[in-house]
């Protein structure tokens, strides 16, 4: 017998059950953090457009999407405003309110679902005029003095219930002052999830519209995002944050930057995370509603490769459905 007749690697794939005993990774629903977007009123539902199946939910909403899911085995949410815009503002003072939309649902949920991780995301964009990230100066977009303004956004939020404070708006030093004011208020157990590889990325659009900064953006986020084609760039961003005392470090968008996760998960002792992003969701809902593709199969598919490539956790809107085919 030739060794390659002795040496085949299909039989392992052949049958249901030997697939299952050699399969390398598992998806469950403790890997997923389901982003929430939220919107005053009561017991009412506002469809994202470019986001089919995902509802902007008033704060009760909320509260009974956070009961669902506790139910499915979801450990944590991640909540988004879609600011009133009379109270956006050059400065985005509406941020470090503590009566803000966000706190108030911070509040609501943990008393109501106290089991339930809540992420609240730090930065200006759902709440600035301009919907930039950071206060601006003409087209300059001011680093110390937005960062100034979000480690007050992220003791408020703290103050409110946020279990992990995820600051997704790329200012230098930022995870640095808000591990320091974080502290010094008796919120040392608070998490710190940090945006440390997010890029200037064409795949935002479907969020922008859903918190509503997507018509109002002046210009590019291009001075403080990160280029796509850089690699060494998202270590040094990751390493800085690292050491300033990020906790968790995320990568954002997942699947066009699974070389950065991986890379991430090989090099730094921190848990990483990926976010699968709004334009993300919408390519695989609209070409499974074209009939271009299996919808729920690309999900699956697509939530594994976050995991193959080492990820601790994914931020998915998928994340209730899927966690519901796999309790199923």
């Amino acid at each position: 017998m030739s060794f390659l007749a002795g040496r085949r690697l299909r039989r392992p794939r052949m049958a249901g059950w030997s697939r299952a005993l050699v399969r390398e990774t598992q998806l469950s629903p403790s890997d997923f953090i389901w982003p929430i977007f939220v919107i005053e009123g009561t017991n009412e539902r506002q469809p994202v457009a470019s986001m089919p199946g995902v509802d902007r939910l008033t704060i009760d909403l909320a509260v009974a999407a956070a009961r669902e899911a506790r139910a499915e085995g979801i450990p944590a949410l991640a909540l988004f405003p879609n600011t009133d815009p009379a109270r956006r503002t050059e400065d985005g003072s509406e941020a470090t309110n503590r009566d803000n939309l966000v706190c108030r649902t911070l509040s609501a949920i943990k008393e109501a679902v106290p089991e339930i991780g809540l992420v609240a995301d730090v930065a200006l964009d759902p709440y600035t005029t301009h919907g930039h990230d950071g206060v601006m100066a003409g087209e300059e977009i001011l680093n110390d003095e937005t960062v100034d303004i979000l480690t007050r956004q992220a003791l408020v939020q703290a103050q409110s219930g946020a279990d992990i404070i995820a600051p997704s708006d790329m200012m230098d030093g930022r995870v640095a002052a808000i591990r320091e004011v974080l502290d010094d208020e008796g919120f040392e157990k608070t998490i710190i999830m940090s945006y440390a590889a997010k890029y200037a990325s064409a795949f935002y659009g479907p969020f922008r519209e859903a918190v509503g900064s997507g018509a109002r953006l002046r210009g590019d986020k291009l001075s403080y995002q990160m280029d796509p084609a850089n690699h060494e760039d998202a270590v040094r961003e990751i390493e800085q944050d690292i050491a300033e005392g990020a906790d968790w470090i995320m990568v954002k968008p997942g699947m066009p930057y699974l070389d950065i996760c991986r890379m991430a998960k090989d090099r730094f002792d921190v848990p990483v995370f990926a976010y699968q992003v709004s334009g993300e969701y919408a390519m695989i809902s609209f070409a499974g509603a074209a009939g271009a593709i299996d919808r729920e199969k690309a999900m699956a598919e697509s939530l594994m490769a976050f995991k193959r490539a080492g990820c601790s956790g994914i931020l998915t809107y998928f994340a209730l459905e899927m966690a519901r085919e796999l309790n199923r």
